[in-house]
Parts: structure tokens; sequence; C-alpha cells
């Protein structure tokens, strides 16, 4: 919740100085690791496990060609 308003203040100021943009890319940077570090923690082990272990059905270029 902090980083999203502190992108969202320093997204007004990003394009009227050099070092305003480079905290809001920092900003913006750090928002997206945080974000996906909480998607990681709340993945489950036992799904994830269940899902490498279906086999996937390959697709093949002669596939999108059938009608």
């Amino acid at each position: 919740m902090e980083k999203e308003l502190q992108v969202k203040k320093l997204k007004l100021h990003a394009d009227k100085t050099e070092a305003c943009g480079d905290l809001y890319n920092k900003a913006v940077l750090e928002k997206a690791i945080l974000k996906k570090e909480y998607e990681e923690a709340n993945k489950n082990p036992i799904i994830e496990t269940i899902k490498n272990l279906i086999p996937k059905k390959e697709k093949l270029i002669c596939d999108y060609f059938k009608s």
C-alpha cells in the first residue's frame, strides 16, 4: 500500500527532473518485486507439484490449421 502511494506521488513529478524519474523507476521496480514475492509466498506447493507432474499437451503448428 505504501509503495502504491509513493508511485502515484512520484508519477506526477517523474518527467520534471531526472532525479524524480530515477526515484519513480526505483519505486516501480520495488513494487513489482514485492508483488512477485507476495505471489510466490501465496503459492500452494502441493498444487504446484501436481501441476508439474501432469504432462502438458503440446500444440503443433498443424493444429492451428485444422478446421
